[in-house]
């Protein structure tokens, strides 16, 4: 798990993923440990078949729908919009 120290650096993982690279996990000082899942559009894969067959994506999805279920959980905007530069220093 990396440390994330800009909005350009996360911004720079995103841009990076693609589909043999779809599991980011990060920390922003501040904020506390996130989990970022990249779902393609025109992957014709199920994201339930990708969990079948890797258990550690399976249980970062279950991780994360607890997450969700117990209020914990944000869109990738209001994440951003969270962001200050101070939360980087």
């Amino acid at each position: 798990m990396g440390k994330i120290q800009s909005s350009e650096e996360l911004m720079k993982y995103i841009e990076n993923m693609n589909s043999d690279n779809s599991v980011l996990q990060f920390s922003i000082p501040g904020k506390g440990k996130f989990t970022l899942v990249l779902q393609e559009d025109d992957d014709k894969k199920s994201i339930q078949s990708e969990a079948e067959e890797n258990p550690e994506l399976k249980r970062m999805l279950k991780e994360s729908v607890e997450q969700y279920e117990n209020g914990r959980g944000m869109s990738t905007s209001e994440l951003l919009n969270s962001l200050s530069k101070k939360d980087f220093m």
